[in-house]
């Protein structure tokens, strides 16, 4: 099965890529950013990102792995393909909900079950994820804690990827 590993920095074009690797008829879009209640900017993000997908596409909110897991093993063989967008605000949950910015937790069981997920998916499956790693050392444990994370969780699912790519300045490079 053709799965496909997107990674990239901040406003690297990442989703714009992955989007476009897919049909412009029928996907669907499996979205993993939560609404934080307040936040006006963060919620013109999200609407940014939904009116930009074509009409036929439709879009399943996946906030968290039981969500995400479930919409990943439904999929068919002959199913329109799924977009993941993205691996960063999955992982933002699953520590809020692990409430581990405050306590160790070892969230190898999380990761592993998405991984596991993707690995049996049985549809098409394009999956967007931020690419953290490879610059400064963040000053705080948090920071620590989730670049360490998003680097476990890229490389494993890299692992049962098919294709990965590395968008930088807009600009696809293919690492598998």
């Amino acid at each position: 099965m053709n799965r496909t590993l997107v990674l990239g920095g901040a406003r690297s074009g990442k989703s714009a890529h992955a989007e476009g690797l897919l049909p412009g008829t029928a996907a669907t879009y499996l979205a993993t950013a939560r609404r934080i209640d307040g936040d006006a900017d963060w919620d013109a993000r999200i609407d940014r990102h939904i009116a930009s997908r074509p009409a036929s596409w439709r879009t399943v909110e996946t906030p968290d792995t039981d969500a995400l897991v479930a919409a990943l093993d439904a999929a068919r063989p002959d199913d329109p393909p799924l977009l993941v967008d993205d691996v960063a605000t999955w992982l933002t949950g699953a520590l809020d909900d692990a409430q581990a910015w405050e306590r160790t937790v070892d969230l190898t069981p999380e990761r592993d079950r998405l991984v596991t997920a993707v690995a049996r998916c049985a549809a098409r499956l394009v999956i967007v994820s931020a690419e953290v790693g490879l610059g400064v050392i963040p000053d705080t444990r948090s920071g620590r804690l989730f670049r360490d994370e998003l680097g476990a969780v890229n490389a494993s699912l890299a692992e049962v990827c098919t294709e990965v790519l590395l968008l930088v300045a807009g600009l696809p490079l293919r690492l598998k």
